[in-house]
């Protein structure tokens, strides 16, 4: 049972909803992105997704692209947050970190010496939006073989028959991608999304977590009864841009989500 399992666990034992946010690594910069992690932690976050920057990140909207965009320019690399990851987990930062990022990062930097590194510093877990069910195969023996990293199973409103089989051996929990389309559009929930997430509900042995186009705690109310957390992306990157990546400001909107969320 890795990190994330843990605190699943800890959360169901509890009857408390998960709260999971997502940053894009490098921004303002490598520190204040350290800066950031402990912020979330400090404010109840119970996992942190942080984003890759990729150049041409196919699931991500426009103000996930433009964040990506931006810490490339300012020379992020996967060497670099590796690094970054390293010095958090010696400074005691033990929440749950999962890198969200695309398959042609991991393959340029090798797959076995990827969950290698994985491993080594302390990351949790990993969602790969363009890494169909299909083609899952190398990544999962190698991250197996170091016993660390866990692979986040994405579903969608079109998945259908396929989420058993995708649900199969899912660990850590499922993200139930909540509207078509890429990140970041706020209330376009798809039509029939409380029947998708029931009929999710009633196949996962894990934890179901919605994401995409979420904001508030209110914008859940109508799935609170069948989802077991929620995850915040675009809006809470928007939020940190508006306040120049306040550490103050992320504290307040993730202390308040997470006690509303209840």
């Amino acid at each position: 049972m890795n990190r994330i399992e843990e605190k699943m666990a800890l959360l169901q034992e509890k009857k408390e909803k998960a709260f999971i946010t997502y940053m894009t690594a490098g921004l303002p910069d490598m520190e204040g992105t350290k800066a950031l992690i402990k912020a979330q932690k400090e404010a109840g976050v119970d996992v942190i997704e942080l984003g890759i920057p990729f150049s041409d990140p196919i699931a991500d909207g426009p103000v996930i692209q433009d964040a990506s965009y931006r810490s490339i320019c300012l020379g992020t690399n996967i060497t670099k947050v590796f690094r970054m990851m390293e010095e958090i987990r010696q400074e005691g930062v033990d929440l749950p970190i999962i890198f969200m990022m695309y398959y042609n990062t991991i393959l340029h930097y090798g797959i076995q010496a990827f969950a290698a590194k994985c491993k080594e510093t302390g990351v949790d877990g990993l969602i790969v939006p363009d890494l169909p069910l299909e083609e899952q195969e190398e990544l999962k023996a190698a991250l197996a073989k170091q016993d660390g990293a866990i692979l986040i199973q994405l579903v969608s409103p079109v998945s259908k028959e396929r989420i058993p089989a995708i649900l199969q051996d899912a660990r850590g929990f499922v993200y139930c991608v909540s509207s078509m389309g890429v990140t970041g559009q706020a209330g376009s929930f798809h039509k029939e999304v409380l029947a998708y997430l029931s009929e999710v509900k009633q196949i996962s042995k894990i934890p179901v977590m919605m994401g995409f186009g979420i904001r508030t705690p209110e914008d859940i109310a109508p799935m609170k009864d069948v989802i077991d957390g929620a995850i915040v992306g675009t809006y809470f990157m928007q939020l940190l841009e508006e306040h120049h990546y306040s550490v103050d400001a992320a504290k307040k909107y993730c202390r308040d989500f997470k006690v509303n969320l209840g």
